[in-house]
């Protein structure tokens, strides 16, 4: 198998991340499908112009995050998509600027369908007086770009909002959803937010339910973000 990899020569530092990153988006994009065996150490090493030690430490990194593993006699091997650690914020950080397909998309939201609406709902009760008021801000924002609709803004500011719903839960577990999930909930708005759709009136559901301090409200108005025409997603 011939499979072509960026050249890590002339860099300084960070040459195994740099390896790993670029093994990893030939992974995430099906360049290297599960199942396939990579070049022996020395035929990468070579590809990349740089010593054992540092491809090793790649190859070590991408397996720490399920989409390696190794076997005596065959090689380094592509693990199957199900034991990829698609939350690992790295893992995520590096799928940034690929091209994703709708499936993706679909998956997504059925995960946030799993776990926001009780997010949402838990914020309306947990909430601090300093996290309803910078959600205040935040849905303010909101309201202003909708009105003078910019793209890049409206990405930035919707990631902030179902962001500040995660920290406001007051669940520890709920809040890292927060903090990992920043990158793809950007890449997720950039594509169900195309040709200007916002949902503003499902967020301001949303907002009043959580300032109300109404559980089951919130919960309701989260759900009902979640449905698949509503972020240019086509239906099953």
């Amino acid at each position: 198998m011939t499979m072509q990899f960026e050249t890590a020569a002339g860099m300084t530092r960070g040459l195994n991340t740099h390896i790993a990153r670029d093994i990893a988006r030939k992974i995430l994009s099906g360049e290297l499908a599960s199942g396939a065996i990579l070049p022996s150490e020395i035929e990468l090493g070579e590809q990349f112009g740089v010593s054992r030690t540092a491809l090793r430490e790649a190859l070590k990194l991408l397996t720490s995050k399920g989409l390696l593993e190794s076997r005596p006699k065959i090689g380094t091997r592509v693990k199957e998509r199900a034991q990829w650690n698609m939350l690992d914020p790295q893992l995520l950080e590096w799928m940034q600027g690929m091209e994703a397909t709708e499936e993706i998309y679909h998956q997504f939201l059925e995960f946030r369908k799993a776990i926001e609406p009780h997010a949402t709902a838990l914020a309306a009760v947990n909430a601090s007086k300093e996290q309803r008021i910078e959600l205040s801000r935040i849905y303010r924002q909101m309201c202003h770009v909708a009105e003078n609709f910019d793209a890049e803004q409206w990405v930035d500011i919707d990631t902030k909002f179902h962001r500040m719903i995660f920290i406001a839960s007051g669940n520890c577990f709920y809040v890292p959803f927060g903090n990992v999930l920043t990158t793809i909930f950007k890449w997720f708005f950039e594509y169900s937010s195309k040709e200007g759709g916002m949902c503003l009136n499902e967020h301001k559901r949303i907002y009043e339910a959580i300032m109300a301090g109404d559980e089951g409200a919130a919960f309701s108005a989260s759900l009902s973000l979640m449905k698949g025409h509503k972020h240019r997603l086509s239906q099953a």
